[in-house]
């Protein structure tokens, strides 16, 4: 019922997931990720504990190959599933249970991950991954809409559209970007708006929250307010 990406930006280290689905709120089940360790998507007839279990799995040291094998293992149920892992050092593990609906799969790129089942074919994939790496000169998150997008072009969920998200994470356990779009009649096209409006303020005002390092944040909202207006202004 499902594709979806996994990938790791080189140029700012960050993990992100993309998925787009014809099933209600993609966005809440799928995509799952350990700040600086790597991402799990759990998809098919998801188990919700793959997501839970993988990013504590993935905070415990464990490889992708182990991490699917754990899980999978463990599942009387896992031939119904599908579950692909990549951690940041480019490792990726995938499973696709043989009672997935076709056309069902995965494919390991350098430094992306993809996994699909119930699609119009294997050019969803394919297509995917072609689009992902045609576009590395955009930055991250565009990127990896615009390669959902030659997905879904080549026919995606061959049931059709309802679902798609975005989840972004750098170093810190909160999320630099998670959009989701859970009921909408062309959700990767109400994808990117959301992820243009996240562009206005939130990219300039996520800088100055909390982190580990710095766990008081900037509070100055005259410096906060200084700095959006300087995005804005570079944007018009």
């Amino acid at each position: 019922m499902t594709w979806s990406i996994i990938a790791r930006d080189r140029a700012s280290g960050q993990i992100g997931i993309a998925v787009a689905t014809r099933f209600f709120a993609v966005g809440a089940r799928v995509p799952h990720i350990a700040a600086g360790l790597g991402g799990v998507a759990t998809q098919a007839m998801v188990n919700p504990y793959y997501g839970i279990d993988g990013v504590r799995l993935l905070r415990e040291g464990r490889t992708p190959d182990e991490i699917v094998h754990i899980l999978t293992a463990a599942d009387a149920g896992r031939e119904s599933r599908q579950l692909h892992v990549m951690d940041t050092s480019g490792r990726i593990a995938a499973h696709t249970g043989a009672e997935c609906i076709e056309w069902c799969g995965h494919l390991k790129g350098d430094g992306f991950s993809l996994a699909g089942n119930m699609l119009a074919g294997p050019a969803v994939l394919d297509d995917t991954a072609t689009a992902y790496v045609a576009n590395d000169g955009l930055p991250f998150a565009r990127r990896l809409l615009a390669a959902m997008r030659a997905g879904e072009a080549a026919g995606g969920d061959k049931r059709g559209k309802q679902s798609a998200a975005l989840l972004i994470h750098e170093h810190e356990e909160w999320s630099a970007l998670d959009l989701r779009v859970d009921d909408h009649p062309d959700p990767l096209k109400e994808l990117e708006r959301l992820e243009g409006v996240s562009r206005e303020r939130w990219v300039h005002f996520r800088k100055f929250l909390p982190t580990r390092q710095n766990p008081a944040g900037t509070t100055d909202r005259a410096i906060i307010d200084a700095e959006v207006e300087a995005g804005l202004a570079s944007q018009r």
